[in-house]
């Protein structure tokens, strides 16, 4: 018996509007959580663990900027649908 592949539905959403939209806000909510991680490490003066946090900010604030421009070029595509 084959094994159905569950992930089939969120590769159709991953294109779309929607898809785009979730995707960034969840990217919103892990800088959110990463930028309370550096703020916990300032306070307690420890330089190794403030760069590591920062350190693990800067994908996620790519992977959101890249997501605002897939966003953006869709609304350029077709703004009559924005």
């Amino acid at each position: 018996m084959a094994k159905k592949n569950r992930s089939a539905p969120a590769k159709g959403l991953r294109g779309s509007k929607v898809g785009l939209a979730l995707s960034l806000g969840s990217s919103a909510l892990a800088v959110i959580r990463a930028s309370k991680q550096v703020r916990r490490a300032k306070g307690s003066h420890d330089k190794l663990n403030t760069a590591d946090a920062m350190a693990g900010m800067l994908p996620l604030i790519t992977s959101a900027a890249l997501i605002l421009r897939q966003l953006r070029g869709r609304r350029q595509e077709h703004p009559e649908t924005a």
